[in-house]
């Protein structure tokens, strides 16, 4: 069985398609109109080994944050959809990235309960016309819609770029791992169900 999704959300700021194929190879589509938020999320598709096509048109005249928060609504429901019941899923995963000087920890569990965890200190408010504090609520959009906790942890680094970078990369990483298949066939959980 493929597992993916495809979710269209559109609102009075912004009109969003995300298709995701947990099954994949890394390959990515993307156009939101935000360069620096093309590059994470082809990190989160490479490092996940997922295929990802992300299409959004937002009020970016305004500013990007309610397309980045849109598309990582999609991005959690389209991942809570393709894992169906999560039958055969590792559930949990990690990942310590190094990019240069900085070192962050990023760690999942697919538990069917929305949280985020995120401390993280970036050092500069902006990188390109990118506005760093998106990060935290496009990560946020995306653990409550996809229904998992996800924890974030900067443990060392000065450049804002090298650590956002590193966030993304452990992110593909550790949902890598986890909507991966386990030893043991059924739901892994001692509850038989994961809601």
């Amino acid at each position: 069985m493929i597992r993916k999704a495809e979710i269209s959300r559109q609102t009075g700021e912004t009109e969003i398609r995300v298709r995701l194929q947990l099954d994949g190879t890394g390959e990515y589509v993307l156009d939101t109109g935000l360069p620096f938020f093309e590059h994470m999320l082809a990190l989160l598709a490479k490092f996940g080994q997922f295929d990802l096509n992300v299409r959004a048109r937002g009020d970016l005249e305004v500013d990007a944050h309610h397309t980045v928060e849109d598309v990582g609504i999609c991005l959690g429901e389209a991942l809570a959809r393709a894992l169906g019941d999560k039958a055969g899923i590792r559930r949990f995963g990690h990942a310590i990235v190094p990019m240069d000087e900085a070192l962050v920890l990023v760690v999942v569990d697919l538990s069917g309960r929305a949280y985020l965890a995120f401390e993280a200190s970036l050092p500069a408010a902006r990188v390109g016309r990118f506005d760093t504090e998106l990060v935290e609520e496009f990560l946020r959009a995306l653990a409550y819609n996809g229904r998992f906790n996800l924890h974030v942890r900067v443990l060392a680094g000065s450049n804002t770029h090298h650590i956002i970078e590193a966030i993304f990369k452990g992110l593909g990483i550790a949902l890598g791992q986890a909507v991966g298949s386990n030893a043991y066939r059924g739901i892994p959980s001692t509850k038989g169900v994961i809601n």
